[in-house]
């Protein structure tokens, strides 16, 4: 890749989180959890150009605490929309823009705001597998029995082919130029479900379980409990 992106999406609400505030935006240890999650993509050798998707709303407050915390990390701030298809849509725009005539040469990684925790390690890897997969995610093997179905009536899986996925997701610009020109389909769940509906394939890179996703407000006191040790 003669070019990496990132597209930080951080375009959530606080609602399951009890919380007005968005939660990227909440303290983790002495600042902001988008903050953390910026400086991972930064610090990593891959050293990505860094996108971050918020919803129009809180782009001022946003730029209110990277006065008020010194942050001066270079990034470039798109409007989001009303789905996260359609968020990393618009910041893919910004990529396509500048990269019209070269995006078989570019790499663009996805990932959750709302995962501080990523290792640069990690996002080194998702860049790297680039090189021999066009649509890359990271995810993790379940660790615990899993069933399908509803609860009058299920059955058990092997949870050895069930993986929990996470983020960051890397793809080839162009091929995602090519999905993002699909309608928004209820079955996109994510990036790599946009990917898939168009028939490629998806490789897997093991992931972490310390790259968790903040969510409930248990959540931020793990994350809080795993930044501890990554400082000792």
């Amino acid at each position: 890749m003669r070019e990496k992106y990132v597209i930080i999406v951080a375009g959530g609400s606080g609602s399951r989180m009890n919380s007005d505030l968005p939660k990227q935006f909440l303290l983790l240890g002495n600042k902001p959890v988008l903050m953390h999650t910026i400086e991972r993509f930064s610090a990593s050798s891959s050293n990505p150009k860094i996108i971050v998707v918020l919803n129009e709303s809180m782009r001022s407050y946003w730029e209110a605490l990277c006065l008020n915390h010194n942050f001066a990390i270079p990034h470039t701030i798109i409007h989001g929309g009303k789905s996260r298809f359609q968020s990393v849509k618009n910041g893919l725009q910004e990529i396509f823009k500048i990269e019209t005539n070269r995006l078989e040469e570019v790499g663009v990684a996805i990932h959750d705001a709302a995962r501080p925790l990523i290792s640069t390690k990690l996002i080194d890897e998702c860049f790297l597998a680039l090189r021999e997969h066009s649509a890359n995610i990271v995810a993790v093997q379940s660790t615990n029995s899993v069933r399908i179905g509803v609860p009058s009536k299920s059955e058990s899986i092997d949870r050895d082919q069930v993986w929990i996925v996470q983020t960051p997701q890397t793809f080839n610009a162009r091929l995602l130029n090519d999905a993002f020109m699909q309608p928004e389909h209820a079955s996109f769940t994510d990036d790599a479900s946009v990917v898939e509906k168009l028939g490629y394939p998806i490789h897997i890179i093991k992931g972490d379980h310390k790259n968790i996703k903040i969510t409930f407000e248990d959540d931020l006191k793990i994350a809080q409990m795993y930044l501890q040790l990554l400082q000792t």
